[in-house]
């Protein structure tokens, strides 16, 4: 590597003789009391300015947040809703197998009939419970209109009054709220 050694000439406008403390103090100024009351006045201007954007843009972001949140929340519950009515029609089908079931021959060719519709009915139970439908157990249980629909009242020395005899149709969940009531018959 080669060196570029040229001579570097000095003008005597760039020359400076080092400057005494009062001609340094001179040079930067000191700043009047009042010229420092100014300054720290403006800092504390610009500070308080500087928190208001802070706080703004806190607020902008939990409110971004929230509504994030609802958004999530609103489309849940239209997915919820759209799920409830395509399945709520699909109910009255897995009654059907239901009581095809409970009727099912116990020998013969019948019988293996039987284990493929069977099979069909627990298939059909598992989508439904994957999509969050489940069984409203009723029987046994007190009324209560908002989970049951009572098609009867009967005498029966067995249960109590306002106690569930027999399920007539099954009652569905869709997650917390009623898909279908149960039918059911009341004891007296």
């Amino acid at each position: 590597m080669v060196e570029n050694k040229k001579s570097k000439k000095t003008h005597p406008e760039n020359e400076t003789e080092p400057q005494s403390t009062q001609d340094q103090v001179e040079t930067i100024g000191i700043a009047s009391s009042e010229e420092i009351q100014r300054l720290v006045q403006e800092l504390q201007d610009w500070q308080v300015k500087a928190e208001e954007y802070l706080d703004g843009w806190q607020r902008a972001r939990a409110e971004f947040a929230n509504y994030k949140k609802r958004i999530e929340r609103e489309q849940a519950q239209v997915y919820q809703n759209a799920a409830a009515s395509v399945l709520k029609r699909f109910l009255d089908v897995l009654d059907d197998l239901d009581r095809a079931l409970q009727n099912r021959p116990q020998d013969g060719e019948g019988a293996a009939w039987a284990e493929g519709i069977d099979l069909v009915y627990r298939k059909f139970n598992s989508i439904l419970e994957a999509e969050g439908v489940t069984r409203i157990q009723a029987e046994g249980t007190f009324f209560d209109p908002n989970l049951h629909e009572g098609i009867s009242q009967e005498d029966n020395d067995e249960y109590e009054s306002g106690q569930i005899i027999a399920v007539v149709k099954n009652g569905y969940w869709i997650g917390d709220r009623v898909l279908r009531p149960a039918t059911v018959r009341v004891a007296r």
